[in-house]
C-alpha cells in the first residue's frame, strides 16, 4: 500500500504544545483536517497545516493518489534538541531557560473501497 510522508524538523515550538494540535486531527480525512487546522487558534496549527498540505501534494504529484480519499494514518510529534539559554537574575545569579524544539512526521494513506 502506498503512503505519502512529509517531515518538519526543528520547529521552534515545544512538543507538548504541538501535540495538542496533532491530537485534534490524528486519524481524520485530510480535507477535514485542513478545514480544522485553518480554524484552530494555536501557534502550532500554521506549521501543521503547511506540513499537511505538503504531504497531500506529495501524494498527488509523486504517488498519483486520489487526494479526496486521503486520511492521516500517522502523525508523530517527537522532541528535538533543546536550546539552552541563560537569564540574569538578582544577586549575580543566572537562571536557565530551555527553548524546546519539535520534529513532526505525517503519513497519509488512501482509503481503499472494497467492491
Amino acid at each position: 500500500m502506498k503512503e505519502a510522508t512529509a517531515k518538519l524538523n526543528y520547529l521552534r515550538i515545544a512538543p507538548r504544545k504541538v501535540r495538542l494540535v496533532a491530537d485534534l486531527v490524528r486519524g481524520m480525512k485530510a480535507e477535514k483536517a485542513v478545514a480544522i487546522l485553518t480554524n484552530v487558534r494555536k501557534n502550532a496549527a500554521d506549521p501543521m497545516l503547511k506540513l499537511l498540505k505538503s504531504a497531500m501534494a506529495n501524494a498527488k504529484n509523486n504517488l498519483e493518489m486520489d487526494d479526496t480519499k486521503l486520511y492521516i494514518s500517522a502523525l508523530i510529534v517527537n522532541e528535538g534538541p533543546t536550546l539552552k539559554r541563560w537569564r540574569p537574575r538578582a544577586f549575580g545569579r543566572a537562571y536557565g531557560i530551555n527553548k524546546r524544539t519539535s520534529h513532526i512526521k505525517i503519513t497519509l494513506k488512501e482509503h481503499v473501497t472494497q467492491s
